[in-house]
């Protein structure tokens, strides 16, 4: 059972008399509403009022909107809620996981490429000033997850690392940044994603390190950020084979279940061997890694009987809200465990002092607290991150640098990933990268990929000075693994021409694209689509500023051709 007193609440009597006092005065179905986490997708007060006063939710997370529009939102369903809510965004790199006109400063992958605990700590810091001026009060991030296999695309650059002392450093950093602000905390996805390529949106997830394997890698991560006082962990739709066998002897391996509804990695391995205390919410529900495992009806208030607190999101509101019912009148959720999930989610607004907040009519900041959306101050430590970040991988033919002096025509070739999902494909930056291209003094000349026809290739060093491809490939939930896709079957836009003109090769997102384009002598990482980011990496790539990122070796793919 919770200690309210104890690490990460540290509750006084004042608020564990509130915790209690208003878990006594709920109804029941303000008890089972609390468990749930919202995902709201209509702003207007009419539906907000609808969903609250109806299902009683316990927390709330939102469609990407600006920073204004939120912030209303945010006011409107703290004024509607009788109980203080919880309000989370999905910060992994800065403000821009909060609100769409946020700060972006660095990926986790950018921060390991940069080598600096402060970046680190200026990406924590402006997630957590960004995000409470909009009104979150909760962060699903930092990743804590270790990109173990290459092929993962899924953790690719919300991974601080391959190694478990690189993502212990990281996070540690980012959450010292985001405790400056009345914030919650969260490291995910325990047990631990990187070491299969597979995407839990779409299959079970599945982590198959040995036990000790895991004790020396995983089990450190989140050993170290339940001792340093994480508030919160997102339980993810991943299986830990070895550890459910050890745990519950006799297991057969078709009825090993996600963490999310494994009650002996949750309260065994993450409560009792581990020591954590607070509060665990499911990733989201929808995903394939939990929905196939039984039946909806089961598996609502399964995830809470197996010691998940809060459940995110639901599929439709009455049949889940009816489901986590029928499991608590069936006994699935028992009166303790109820008891329990609720002293746990109300000590976690107890400990950010929102009941007194909302006494103070200070639940929601001001208009005027807006203004540190996009400060002068964000924007410098974005620019730092950049210029630090950015990673020259190879240049094994001496090509740079390229600059509109000796390379003036330019061929471009813009790469995107599958529409859909949940960061679905889109070509918005291929107009930046255009425009701070000419802004120096290229000619540019973009490709046209939906074709296979080349034309006479000695004419091609004729017509271009050099070959630049920006590559913006991201997505979740459409497959396992997010490879290049070119446009065509073989299109003209497969590098055929780097033995024709000098060639270079930008990811602004993933960081293992040379295993679809080894052939590249030139390849840059650079982590990010912003302006800033290709701005400075067209100025790097011109010789103006040095490539200060390093990398690590993940970004060969264990291909040898891939170092040439």
């Amino acid at each position: 059972m919770v200690d309210l007193k104890a690490k990460p609440f540290y509750l006084n009597e004042q608020d564990i008399v509130w915790v209690e006092e208003t878990i006594a005065g709920m109804t029941i179905e303000e008890k089972i509403g609390q468990l749930f986490i919202n995902l709201f997708t209509d702003f207007s007060p009419e539906a907000c009022k609808e969903m609250i006063e109806k299902y009683h939710v316990g927390g709330a997370r939102y469609v990407p909107n600006t920073s204004e529009n939120i912030l209303k939102f945010a006011t409107n369903i703290q004024k509607i809620s009788k109980i203080p809510m919880l309000i989370a965004a999905n910060c992994d790199s800065g403000g821009d996981g909060a609100c769409t006109d946020g700060t972006y400063i660095a990926s986790a992958a950018q921060v390991e490429a940069t080598g600096s605990e402060e970046i680190a700590y200026n990406t924590g810091y402006v997630c957590g000033r960004e995000a409470t001026a909009i009104g979150c009060n909760w962060n699903f991030d930092p990743c804590a997850d270790i990109l173990v296999n290459w092929r993962n695309t899924i953790v690719n650059t919300r991974a601080y690392g391959s190694t478990h002392e690189s993502v212990i450093k990281y996070t540690s950093a980012y959450i010292t940044g985001l405790r400056q602000s009345n914030i919650a905390s969260c490291v995910k996805h325990f047990p631990g994603d990187g070491t299969e390529e597979r995407d839990q949106h779409l299959v079970l997830g599945v982590n198959e390190l040995s036990c000790d394997e895991w004790d020396a890698s995983f089990g450190k991560v989140y050993k170290h950020a339940i001792d340093e006082g994480i508030m919160t962990i997102m339980a993810g739709h991943i299986a830990l084979p070895a550890y459910q066998k050890k745990l519950v002897p006799g297991i057969k391996y078709e009825d090993i279940l996600p963490a999310t509804l494994a009650p002996e990695l949750i309260k065994g391995l993450l409560r009792e061997q581990l020591g954590f205390n607070g509060l665990v919410v499911t990733d989201a529900s929808h995903m394939l890694g939990m929905s196939a495992a039984m039946k909806r009806s089961d598996y609502v208030p399964g995830a809470i009987a197996a010691g998940c607190d809060m459940f995110l999101f639901f599929n439709d509101h009455e049949e889940d809200f009816g489901f986590m019912m029928d499991g608590y009148r069936n006994g699935v959720i028992t009166e303790e465990r109820l008891h329990d999930a609720l002293q746990r989610i109300l000590g976690l607004k107890a400990a950010l002092k929102l009941y007194l907040k909302q006494q103070a009519e200070t639940l929601v900041p001001y208009k005027e607290e807006l203004k540190v959306i996009g400060c002068s101050e964000h924007i410098a430590m974005a620019e730092v991150a950049a210029d630090q970040g950015i990673t020259l991988v190879k240049n094994t033919k001496n090509q740079l640098p390229i600059k509109p002096s000796t390379h003036k025509r330019i061929k471009l070739y813009t790469l995107y990933g599958e529409a859909g999902g949940s960061h679905g494909a889109t070509n918005n930056t291929e107009k930046i990268i255009i425009e701070e291209l000419e802004r120096v003094g290229f000619e540019v000349t973009l490709n046209d990929g939906s074709t296979r026809e080349k034309g006479k290739t000695l004419e091609y060093a004729r017509n271009w000075d050099a070959a630049l491809i920006f590559s913006d490939i991201r997505g979740y939930a459409v497959e396992n693994n997010y490879r290049i896709k070119w446009k065509c079957p073989m299109s003209n836009e497969i590098p055929w021409y780097v033995t024709e003109v000098p060639t270079v090769f930008v990811s602004l997102n993933f960081t293992t694209h040379l295993t679809d384009v080894p052939m590249v002598k030139t390849f840059v990482n650079a982590y990010g689509n912003t302006r800033i980011i290709i701005r400075q990496t067209i100025s790097k790539i011109m010789g103006e500023s040095e490539f200060k990122g390093s990398f690590n070796e993940n970004v060969f793919c264990n291909k040898w051709e891939t170092r040439r």
